[in-house]
């Protein structure tokens, strides 16, 4: 399958400039660039579409240019807001891209093969140009007509009584100077981004041209919405991160897991390295048997394993099994803890063990009385660390301890307790 032809199927394709492309992408390498946000320390998984299509114009042989935003993000992009967005200090810019630039480095090649991947900051040029400079070099080209006509200019002016500032309106302005300085600087010839950023990647591709008398190109994805038209990245708690600190891995895969049905084989030809054959193989047995969710799960250990790495996307899928009756020896108490995040929990002292299993059943709240808990032993209704107890003499001891001190009760299917043994 060609390139530009495998993008269009697996969603990536939504706006093209110029005509023949996709030939010329599979006649010769390209430098693609794609920016990025420096509103936080994080990317997150709105961020993962762009870093995903380099990483496959990269593997075609294409060079990819990943481009932070230092500058960019000191002015705001108006692009699919209808609010102004906050000012941030220099030297809060300047710490979210150092922690975006170390999340990059497992997504990209950045140090050999044929097409190493480029990582640069746009505070490195346009902070030293000039505004005098600025506005002959590259505001001359443009018509304030032509600029109001953007769609991120024209939906905050039409209805609104804000309006847009001289700050952010002058935003495709230098996003503009951006491809041309990359052109200059890497012969950059491609630039990609979500369907929001039309505006202002026509703006570049129209500067390049009009200055140096070049074509070069753009492309864009879709943007990325849930089935209810809801942001997609954002779960009850807010952004998905890919900092492990903010959005744990076990959190990160329970997301994936969390899709609606009608949305997962479009997230697996967006998110996951597969090739149709598979997808079409996992499509039929989605149809057959949605209830196995064996898709989700496909999605999910792949786009964790991708951002986590393999054995952090490994303790997410035990952590994740652990609520459905799997094993949990071996889980990590990290792990433990967040698979029983939301289970009520108890905690008691270490000395009291060996403790009688049903004393410590009626303390937990897991049931009303001694002789509610001897009942559900007898008839094999209680669990412990997910194994079947029937016995109403049994005692917790300490090599019923996870992680050293935590030990999970279960009465019937779902309803689990946690208990916690301190010192």
């Amino acid at each position: 399958m060609e390139l530009l032809d495998e993008l269009r199927w697996r969603g990536m394709v939504a706006q093209l400039t110029g005509e023949g492309l996709g030939a010329k992408l599979a006649a010769e390498p390209f430098v693609v660039y794609h920016g990025i946000d420096a509103s936080a320390d994080s990317l997150h998984v709105g961020n993962l579409i762009g870093v995903l299509a380099l990483r496959r114009l990269q593997a075609a042989g294409h060079r990819p240019v990943v481009l932070l935003g230092g500058a960019t993000t000191l002015i705001g992009d108006p692009s699919g807001k209808d609010a102004e967005r906050p000012i941030r200090s220099a030297e809060e810019v300047h710490g979210n891209v150092a922690g975006i630039r170390a999340q990059l480095e497992p997504l990209l090649d950045f140090q050999g093969g044929r097409a190493p991947a480029v990582l640069v900051d746009n505070a490195d040029w346009l902070s030293a140009t000039s505004l005098t400079d600025f506005l002959r070099d590259v505001g001359k080209h443009f018509s304030v007509n032509a600029m109001m006509a953007k769609d991120s200019v024209r939906s905050r002016l039409e209805g609104r009584e804000q309006g847009i500032s001289f700050t952010e309106f002058s935003y495709m302005l230098l996003q503009a100077a951006d491809y041309l300085h990359l052109f200059d600087t890497y012969g950059c010839r491609l630039q990609v981004g979500g369907s929001d950023q039309w505006g202002n990647i026509t703006a570049g591709v129209d500067l390049v041209r009009r200055t140096r008398g070049e074509e070069v190109y753009g492309l864009t994805w879709p943007l990325l919405t849930k089935p209810d038209g809801s942001k997609f990245g954002k779960s009850e708690a807010g952004n998905v991160w890919l900092d492990p600190q903010r959005t744990s891995p076990y959190q990160f895969l329970q997301f994936w897991m969390n899709q609606d049905d009608a949305a997962v084989i479009p997230l697996l030809k967006l998110f996951g390295d597969v090739t149709p054959e598979a997808v079409e193989s996992l499509e039929q047995t989605h149809a057959e048997r949605p209830q196995a969710r064996d898709v989700h799960r496909v999605l999910a250990h792949a786009v964790t394993a991708l951002v986590h790495g393999e054995a952090a996307a490994a303790g997410a899928v035990q952590a994740s099994a652990a609520l459905f009756g799997g094993r949990l020896d071996g889980l990590s108490e990290a792990s433990l803890l967040e698979a029983f995040a939301e289970a009520p929990s108890t905690t008691l002292t270490r000395s009291e063990l060996p403790a009688p299993l049903i004393d410590v059943l009626v303390r937990a709240g897991v049931a009303p009385s001694r002789s509610a808990a001897r009942r559900d032993l007898e008839q094999g209704g209680v669990y412990v660390n997910n194994r079947k107890e029937g016995d109403p003499e049994r005692l917790l001891v300490t090599d019923d301890l996870l992680a050293g001190r935590y030990v999970v009760l279960r009465r019937g299917k779902r309803t689990y307790h946690l208990v916690r043994f301190g010192e």
